[in-house]
Protein backbone atom coordinates (compact mmCIF):
# COMPACT_ATOMS: atom_id res chain seq x y z
CA UNK A 1 0.00 0.00 0.00
CA UNK A 2 2.66 2.42 0.77
CA UNK A 3 4.85 1.99 -2.69
CA UNK A 4 1.57 2.66 -4.07
CA UNK A 5 0.79 5.60 -2.31
CA UNK A 6 4.27 6.45 -3.43
CA UNK A 7 3.76 5.50 -7.00
CA UNK A 8 0.89 7.98 -6.86
CA UNK A 9 2.04 10.84 -5.26
CA UNK A 10 5.14 10.56 -8.29
CA UNK A 11 2.36 10.60 -10.74
CA UNK A 12 0.52 12.76 -9.74
CA UNK A 13 3.89 15.66 -9.16
CA UNK A 14 5.05 14.41 -12.39
CA UNK A 15 1.43 15.26 -14.11
CA UNK A 16 1.59 18.99 -12.38
CA UNK A 17 4.79 19.67 -12.81
CA UNK A 18 3.93 18.94 -16.84
CA UNK A 19 0.77 20.63 -16.95
CA UNK A 20 2.42 23.65 -15.17
CA UNK A 21 5.03 23.50 -18.29
CA UNK A 22 3.05 23.17 -21.06
CA UNK A 23 0.92 26.51 -19.30
CA UNK A 24 4.17 28.13 -19.10
CA UNK A 25 4.96 27.39 -22.53
CA UNK A 26 1.54 28.31 -23.62
CA UNK A 27 2.47 31.54 -21.66
CA UNK A 28 5.18 32.32 -24.26
CA UNK A 29 3.68 31.27 -27.15
CA UNK A 30 4.90 33.45 -29.60
CA UNK A 31 1.66 32.96 -31.98
CA UNK A 32 -0.66 33.88 -29.42
CA UNK A 33 -1.02 37.31 -30.51
CA UNK A 34 -0.73 36.16 -34.64
CA UNK A 35 -3.89 36.56 -36.48
CA UNK A 36 -4.97 34.08 -38.93
CA UNK A 37 -5.11 34.66 -43.09
CA UNK A 38 -5.88 32.68 -45.51
CA UNK A 39 -4.80 34.62 -48.41
CA UNK A 40 -1.48 35.32 -49.53
CA UNK A 41 -0.43 38.79 -49.32
CA UNK A 42 3.52 40.12 -49.42
CA UNK A 43 3.43 42.98 -47.08
CA UNK A 44 4.32 46.06 -48.82
CA UNK A 45 6.89 49.04 -46.89
CA UNK A 46 4.48 52.21 -46.27
CA UNK A 47 1.93 50.07 -44.03
CA UNK A 48 2.00 51.81 -41.34
CA UNK A 49 1.76 55.75 -41.25
CA UNK A 50 4.19 57.29 -38.52
CA UNK A 51 3.03 61.09 -38.50
CA UNK A 52 5.29 63.89 -36.77
CA UNK A 53 4.67 65.50 -33.62
CA UNK A 54 4.75 69.76 -34.78
CA UNK A 55 3.38 72.35 -32.31
CA UNK A 56 5.24 75.63 -33.72
CA UNK A 57 5.36 75.94 -37.44
CA UNK A 58 8.34 76.98 -39.07
CA UNK A 59 7.30 80.70 -38.51
CA UNK A 60 6.83 80.05 -34.82
CA UNK A 61 3.01 79.88 -34.36
CA UNK A 62 1.60 77.71 -32.63
CA UNK A 63 0.08 74.58 -34.50
CA UNK A 64 -2.77 73.35 -31.70
CA UNK A 65 -3.07 75.45 -28.66
CA UNK A 66 -4.27 72.70 -26.74
CA UNK A 67 -1.57 70.36 -27.10
CA UNK A 68 0.80 73.37 -26.29
CA UNK A 69 2.94 72.23 -22.56
CA UNK A 70 2.71 74.05 -19.39
CA UNK A 71 6.19 75.73 -20.18
CA UNK A 72 7.16 78.69 -17.65
CA UNK A 73 9.18 81.93 -18.84
CA UNK A 74 12.06 81.09 -16.12
CA UNK A 75 12.78 77.61 -18.33
CA UNK A 76 11.14 78.84 -21.24
CA UNK A 77 14.39 81.34 -20.82
CA UNK A 78 16.74 78.88 -19.79
CA UNK A 79 16.11 76.86 -23.22
CA UNK A 80 16.74 79.70 -25.09
CA UNK A 81 20.08 81.10 -23.90
CA UNK A 82 21.38 77.42 -23.51
CA UNK A 83 20.95 77.29 -27.43
CA UNK A 84 22.68 80.59 -27.66
CA UNK A 85 25.34 79.25 -25.96
CA UNK A 86 25.77 76.34 -27.37
CA UNK A 87 25.96 77.81 -30.88
CA UNK A 88 28.68 80.97 -29.73
CA UNK A 89 30.64 77.94 -28.69
CA UNK A 90 30.34 75.73 -31.99
CA UNK A 91 31.23 79.19 -33.69
CA UNK A 92 34.32 80.19 -31.80
CA UNK A 93 35.42 76.89 -31.31
CA UNK A 94 35.28 75.70 -35.15
CA UNK A 95 37.65 78.96 -35.58
CA UNK A 96 40.13 77.79 -32.93
CA UNK A 97 40.61 74.96 -34.86
CA UNK A 98 40.90 76.44 -38.14
CA UNK A 99 43.39 78.68 -36.36
CA UNK A 100 45.40 75.26 -35.13
CA UNK A 101 44.91 75.89 -31.85
CA UNK A 102 42.35 72.58 -31.24
CA UNK A 103 42.59 69.44 -33.44
CA UNK A 104 38.80 68.68 -33.86
CA UNK A 105 35.20 69.91 -33.51
CA UNK A 106 32.01 69.13 -34.05
CA UNK A 107 29.13 71.65 -33.70
CA UNK A 108 25.46 71.35 -33.59
CA UNK A 109 24.34 74.21 -35.79
CA UNK A 110 20.45 74.14 -36.43
CA UNK A 111 19.98 70.89 -33.95
CA UNK A 112 20.21 72.59 -30.64
CA UNK A 113 16.55 72.17 -30.18
CA UNK A 114 16.78 68.57 -30.01
CA UNK A 115 19.49 68.58 -27.41
CA UNK A 116 18.63 71.46 -25.25
CA UNK A 117 14.67 70.78 -24.89
CA UNK A 118 15.29 67.42 -24.69
CA UNK A 119 17.41 68.20 -21.82
CA UNK A 120 15.33 70.62 -20.28
CA UNK A 121 11.83 67.74 -19.59
CA UNK A 122 14.26 65.54 -17.68
CA UNK A 123 15.06 65.61 -14.13
CA UNK A 124 18.83 66.33 -13.10
CA UNK A 125 19.35 62.21 -11.80
CA UNK A 126 18.55 60.99 -15.21
CA UNK A 127 21.89 59.47 -17.00
CA UNK A 128 22.32 61.14 -20.67
CA UNK A 129 24.39 58.96 -22.55
CA UNK A 130 25.28 61.18 -25.22
CA UNK A 131 26.89 60.29 -29.04
CA UNK A 132 29.04 63.64 -29.53
CA UNK A 133 26.73 66.59 -30.42
CA UNK A 134 24.67 67.21 -27.44
CA UNK A 135 27.00 69.82 -26.01
CA UNK A 136 23.59 71.74 -25.43
CA UNK A 137 22.41 69.13 -23.18
CA UNK A 138 25.29 69.83 -21.02
CA UNK A 139 25.05 73.49 -21.18
CA UNK A 140 21.49 73.27 -19.85
CA UNK A 141 22.68 71.10 -17.07
CA UNK A 142 25.06 73.59 -16.28
CA UNK A 143 28.40 72.50 -17.65
CA UNK A 144 30.84 75.49 -16.72
CA UNK A 145 32.36 77.49 -20.20
CA UNK A 146 36.20 77.00 -18.30
CA UNK A 147 35.46 72.90 -18.40
CA UNK A 148 34.91 72.72 -22.07
CA UNK A 149 37.96 74.41 -23.01
CA UNK A 150 40.23 72.36 -20.47
CA UNK A 151 38.76 69.43 -21.97
CA UNK A 152 39.22 70.32 -25.67
CA UNK A 153 42.56 71.45 -24.97
CA UNK A 154 43.48 68.05 -23.12
CA UNK A 155 45.05 69.82 -20.17
CA UNK A 156 46.25 69.59 -16.81
CA UNK A 157 42.60 70.87 -15.74
CA UNK A 158 40.63 68.28 -17.56
CA UNK A 159 39.51 65.32 -15.47
CA UNK A 160 40.08 62.73 -18.45
CA UNK A 161 43.99 63.60 -18.48
CA UNK A 162 44.11 64.59 -21.76
CA UNK A 163 43.50 61.00 -23.23
CA UNK A 164 39.92 61.90 -25.25
CA UNK A 165 39.41 63.79 -28.61
CA UNK A 166 37.84 67.35 -28.23
CA UNK A 167 34.61 67.22 -27.20
CA UNK A 168 34.36 64.36 -25.55
CA UNK A 169 33.10 65.29 -22.38
CA UNK A 170 32.12 63.68 -19.19
CA UNK A 171 31.00 64.69 -16.01
CA UNK A 172 30.00 62.58 -13.17
CA UNK A 173 28.39 65.57 -10.70
CA UNK A 174 25.83 66.19 -13.93
CA UNK A 175 25.18 62.81 -14.89
CA UNK A 176 26.56 62.96 -18.16
CA UNK A 177 28.62 59.63 -19.03
CA UNK A 178 31.89 60.45 -20.89
CA UNK A 179 31.81 60.20 -24.93
CA UNK A 180 33.46 57.77 -26.50
CA UNK A 181 34.45 57.85 -30.39
CA UNK A 182 32.97 54.58 -31.59
CA UNK A 183 29.88 55.22 -32.97
CA UNK A 184 26.82 53.27 -31.09
CA UNK A 185 28.51 51.87 -28.11
CA UNK A 186 26.15 53.50 -25.92
CA UNK A 187 23.16 52.10 -27.15
CA UNK A 188 23.50 48.64 -25.81
CA UNK A 189 25.52 50.39 -22.49
CA UNK A 190 22.35 52.74 -21.96
CA UNK A 191 20.03 49.94 -22.06
CA UNK A 192 22.61 48.04 -19.51
CA UNK A 193 22.51 51.26 -17.25
CA UNK A 194 18.78 51.55 -17.42
CA UNK A 195 18.40 47.88 -16.06
CA UNK A 196 20.56 49.25 -13.21
CA UNK A 197 18.61 51.81 -12.58
CA UNK A 198 15.40 49.24 -12.45
CA UNK A 199 16.91 47.17 -10.35
CA UNK A 200 17.83 49.84 -7.53
CA UNK A 201 14.27 51.20 -7.89
CA UNK A 202 15.83 54.46 -8.84
CA UNK A 203 13.18 57.09 -9.57
CA UNK A 204 15.47 57.87 -12.76
CA UNK A 205 16.07 56.58 -16.45
CA UNK A 206 18.69 56.91 -19.33
CA UNK A 207 18.70 59.00 -21.87
CA UNK A 208 20.64 58.01 -25.07
CA UNK A 209 21.04 60.56 -27.78
CA UNK A 210 22.37 58.98 -31.23
CA UNK A 211 21.87 59.79 -35.19
CA UNK A 212 20.46 57.93 -37.90
CA UNK A 213 23.46 57.08 -38.91
CA UNK A 214 24.37 55.33 -35.92
CA UNK A 215 20.92 53.43 -35.90
CA UNK A 216 22.97 51.66 -38.96
CA UNK A 217 25.30 49.80 -36.62
CA UNK A 218 24.76 46.32 -34.86
CA UNK A 219 24.76 47.89 -31.51
CA UNK A 220 21.69 50.14 -32.47
CA UNK A 221 19.67 46.68 -32.48
CA UNK A 222 21.08 45.12 -30.04
CA UNK A 223 20.38 47.95 -27.49
CA UNK A 224 16.81 48.21 -28.70
CA UNK A 225 15.95 44.50 -28.68
CA UNK A 226 17.78 44.36 -24.98
CA UNK A 227 15.86 47.38 -23.68
CA UNK A 228 12.49 45.78 -24.89
CA UNK A 229 13.06 42.41 -23.81
CA UNK A 230 14.16 43.51 -20.39
CA UNK A 231 11.82 46.36 -19.81
CA UNK A 232 14.51 48.87 -19.36
CA UNK A 233 13.37 52.89 -18.40
CA UNK A 234 15.35 54.07 -21.02
CA UNK A 235 14.59 56.93 -23.81
CA UNK A 236 15.96 56.19 -27.25
CA UNK A 237 16.81 59.69 -28.33
CA UNK A 238 17.34 59.67 -32.55
CA UNK A 239 18.43 62.88 -33.94
CA UNK A 240 17.74 62.57 -37.39
CA UNK A 241 19.72 64.97 -39.67
CA UNK A 242 19.49 63.72 -42.66
CA UNK A 243 23.26 62.73 -43.37
CA UNK A 244 25.44 60.05 -41.67
CA UNK A 245 28.77 62.04 -42.18
CA UNK A 246 28.17 62.40 -46.42
CA UNK A 247 25.77 59.44 -46.83
CA UNK A 248 22.30 60.75 -47.24
CA UNK A 249 19.46 59.34 -45.74
CA UNK A 250 17.56 57.70 -49.11
CA UNK A 251 21.16 55.70 -49.05
CA UNK A 252 21.09 54.68 -45.56
CA UNK A 253 17.91 52.91 -45.23
CA UNK A 254 14.43 52.16 -47.15
CA UNK A 255 12.04 51.76 -44.86
CA UNK A 256 10.40 54.86 -43.02
CA UNK A 257 13.19 56.69 -41.23
CA UNK A 258 14.17 54.96 -37.90
CA UNK A 259 10.79 55.18 -35.64
CA UNK A 260 9.61 52.63 -37.67
CA UNK A 261 12.23 49.98 -36.27
CA UNK A 262 11.60 50.87 -32.73
CA UNK A 263 7.84 49.71 -33.32
CA UNK A 264 9.29 46.60 -35.29
CA UNK A 265 10.94 46.16 -31.54
CA UNK A 266 7.94 46.48 -29.41
CA UNK A 267 8.97 49.95 -28.27
CA UNK A 268 6.91 52.81 -27.81
CA UNK A 269 7.98 55.07 -30.22
CA UNK A 270 7.04 59.32 -31.28
CA UNK A 271 8.09 60.92 -34.37
CA UNK A 272 8.62 64.81 -33.73
CA UNK A 273 9.99 67.99 -35.33
CA UNK A 274 13.34 68.48 -33.91
CA UNK A 275 13.63 71.83 -34.19
CA UNK A 276 10.36 72.68 -32.68
CA UNK A 277 11.41 73.74 -28.64
CA UNK A 278 7.46 72.44 -27.92
CA UNK A 279 7.48 69.33 -29.56
CA UNK A 280 10.82 68.47 -28.29
CA UNK A 281 9.75 68.59 -24.39
CA UNK A 282 6.85 67.72 -24.68
CA UNK A 283 7.50 64.42 -26.30
CA UNK A 284 10.72 63.83 -23.93
CA UNK A 285 8.49 64.64 -21.10
CA UNK A 286 5.84 62.02 -22.02
CA UNK A 287 8.29 59.62 -23.02
CA UNK A 288 9.83 60.29 -19.84
CA UNK A 289 6.63 59.77 -17.92
CA UNK A 290 6.22 56.80 -19.53
CA UNK A 291 9.37 54.81 -19.28
CA UNK A 292 9.47 55.77 -15.37
CA UNK A 293 5.97 54.43 -14.69
CA UNK A 294 5.76 51.68 -16.69
CA UNK A 295 9.32 50.49 -16.61
CA UNK A 296 9.68 50.02 -20.84
CA UNK A 297 12.11 52.25 -23.03
CA UNK A 298 10.50 54.27 -25.55
CA UNK A 299 12.22 56.02 -28.53
CA UNK A 300 12.02 59.37 -30.24
CA UNK A 301 13.05 60.39 -34.08
CA UNK A 302 13.85 63.78 -33.73
CA UNK A 303 13.45 65.05 -37.98
CA UNK A 304 16.16 67.98 -38.02
CA UNK A 305 18.96 69.00 -40.24
CA UNK A 306 22.79 69.60 -39.53
CA UNK A 307 23.57 73.09 -40.81
CA UNK A 308 27.07 72.84 -39.94
CA UNK A 309 29.63 70.40 -41.56
CA UNK A 310 29.64 66.93 -39.94
CA UNK A 311 33.19 68.46 -38.38
CA UNK A 312 36.34 70.31 -38.95
CA UNK A 313 37.47 67.37 -41.21
CA UNK A 314 34.17 67.52 -43.33
CA UNK A 315 33.65 69.81 -46.51
CA UNK A 316 29.65 69.42 -46.54
CA UNK A 317 29.65 71.33 -50.23
CA UNK A 318 30.64 68.09 -51.80
CA UNK A 319 27.73 66.04 -51.32
CA UNK A 320 24.91 69.18 -50.65
CA UNK A 321 23.65 72.06 -52.08
CA UNK A 322 23.69 75.75 -50.73
CA UNK A 323 19.94 75.45 -51.84
CA UNK A 324 19.14 72.30 -49.84
CA UNK A 325 21.07 74.39 -46.66
CA UNK A 326 19.20 77.14 -47.52
CA UNK A 327 15.50 75.78 -47.04
CA UNK A 328 16.81 74.72 -44.08
CA UNK A 329 18.20 78.01 -42.49
CA UNK A 330 14.80 79.18 -42.64
CA UNK A 331 13.79 76.53 -40.18
CA UNK A 332 16.07 77.72 -37.36
CA UNK A 333 14.95 76.23 -34.03
CA UNK A 334 16.32 79.29 -32.53
CA UNK A 335 14.24 82.14 -34.65
CA UNK A 336 11.60 79.73 -34.45
CA UNK A 337 11.58 79.78 -30.45
CA UNK A 338 11.97 83.11 -30.49
CA UNK A 339 8.74 83.89 -32.22
CA UNK A 340 6.67 81.51 -30.25
CA UNK A 341 8.52 84.23 -27.16
CA UNK A 342 7.86 87.25 -28.72
CA UNK A 343 4.34 86.00 -29.12
CA UNK A 344 4.42 85.27 -25.27
CA UNK A 345 5.70 88.84 -24.61
CA UNK A 346 8.66 86.52 -22.78
CA UNK A 347 11.29 87.84 -25.15
CA UNK A 348 13.42 90.83 -24.56
CA UNK A 349 16.09 90.92 -28.12
CA UNK A 350 18.30 93.81 -25.80
CA UNK A 351 19.02 90.96 -22.96
CA UNK A 352 19.42 88.21 -25.28
CA UNK A 353 21.85 90.56 -27.66
CA UNK A 354 23.60 91.87 -24.31
CA UNK A 355 23.66 88.07 -22.81
CA UNK A 356 25.64 86.94 -26.22
CA UNK A 357 28.11 89.53 -26.05
CA UNK A 358 29.00 88.60 -22.79
CA UNK A 359 29.17 85.17 -23.69
CA UNK A 360 31.43 85.85 -26.29
CA UNK A 361 33.53 87.31 -23.65
CA UNK A 362 33.78 84.75 -21.37
CA UNK A 363 34.14 81.95 -24.07
CA UNK A 364 37.12 83.90 -25.56
CA UNK A 365 38.51 84.49 -22.17
CA UNK A 366 38.18 80.98 -20.67
CA UNK A 367 40.03 80.09 -24.48
CA UNK A 368 43.46 81.65 -23.73
CA UNK A 369 43.13 80.95 -20.37
CA UNK A 370 43.14 77.10 -21.29
CA UNK A 371 45.19 77.29 -24.03
CA UNK A 372 47.84 78.27 -21.64
CA UNK A 373 47.56 75.25 -19.39
CA UNK A 374 50.13 72.41 -19.39
CA UNK A 375 49.12 69.19 -20.67
CA UNK A 376 49.15 66.37 -18.59
CA UNK A 377 52.82 64.63 -18.20
CA UNK A 378 53.18 61.80 -20.49
CA UNK A 379 53.50 59.11 -18.38
CA UNK A 380 49.92 59.85 -16.96
CA UNK A 381 49.25 57.45 -20.73
CA UNK A 382 49.67 54.09 -18.90
CA UNK A 383 48.43 55.04 -15.49
CA UNK A 384 44.70 54.74 -14.10
CA UNK A 385 44.33 50.78 -15.57
CA UNK A 386 46.60 48.61 -14.16
CA UNK A 387 48.01 49.10 -10.17
CA UNK A 388 51.83 49.57 -11.71
CA UNK A 389 52.13 49.49 -15.35
CA UNK A 390 53.14 45.94 -16.57
CA UNK A 391 56.62 45.89 -18.42
CA UNK A 392 55.02 46.07 -21.78
CA UNK A 393 53.38 49.30 -21.17
CA UNK A 394 56.90 50.59 -19.45
CA UNK A 395 58.97 49.49 -22.72
CA UNK A 396 56.24 51.61 -24.63
CA UNK A 397 56.29 54.40 -22.60
CA UNK A 398 60.53 54.40 -22.83
CA UNK A 399 60.40 54.32 -26.61
CA UNK A 400 57.74 57.19 -27.09
CA UNK A 401 59.99 59.60 -24.82
CA UNK A 402 62.73 58.19 -27.08
CA UNK A 403 59.94 59.58 -30.16
CA UNK A 404 59.71 62.57 -28.37
CA UNK A 405 62.73 63.52 -27.49
CA UNK A 406 64.18 62.91 -31.61
CA UNK A 407 61.80 64.66 -33.03
CA UNK A 408 60.62 67.45 -30.10
CA UNK A 409 59.36 70.21 -33.24
CA UNK A 410 56.42 68.14 -33.84
CA UNK A 411 55.62 67.99 -29.86
CA UNK A 412 55.79 71.12 -28.94
CA UNK A 413 53.61 70.74 -25.90
CA UNK A 414 55.35 68.00 -24.65
CA UNK A 415 59.10 67.53 -25.69
CA UNK A 416 61.60 69.80 -22.71
CA UNK A 417 58.94 68.87 -20.13
CA UNK A 418 60.40 66.95 -16.82
CA UNK A 419 56.01 66.93 -15.52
Amino acid sequence: MLREAVLTTICATKFINVLTLELAMQDRNHLSNVKITHETKIITNGLLDIPMLQLLDETGKVTDKSQVPDLKKPLAEKILKSMHYTRLLDDRMIGAQRQGRISFYLASRGEEAATVASAAALSDNDMIMSQYREQGALVFRGYQTKQFMNQMFSNQEDPNKGRQMPIHYGDKALNFMTISSPLGTQIPQAAGYAYGQKMAKQPAITICYFGEGAASEGDFHAGLNMAAVLNCPCIFFCRNNGYAISTPAAEQFAGDGIASRGIGYGIKTIRIDGNDVLAVYQATKLAREIALKETCPVLIEAMTYRLSAHSTSDDPTGYRSKEEEEQWAKKDPIVRFEAWLTSKKWFDEKAIEAFKDETRTEILNALKVAEKVHVNPIEDIVEDVYDTPPWHLQKQLKELKAHVEKYPEHYPKTSGRDA
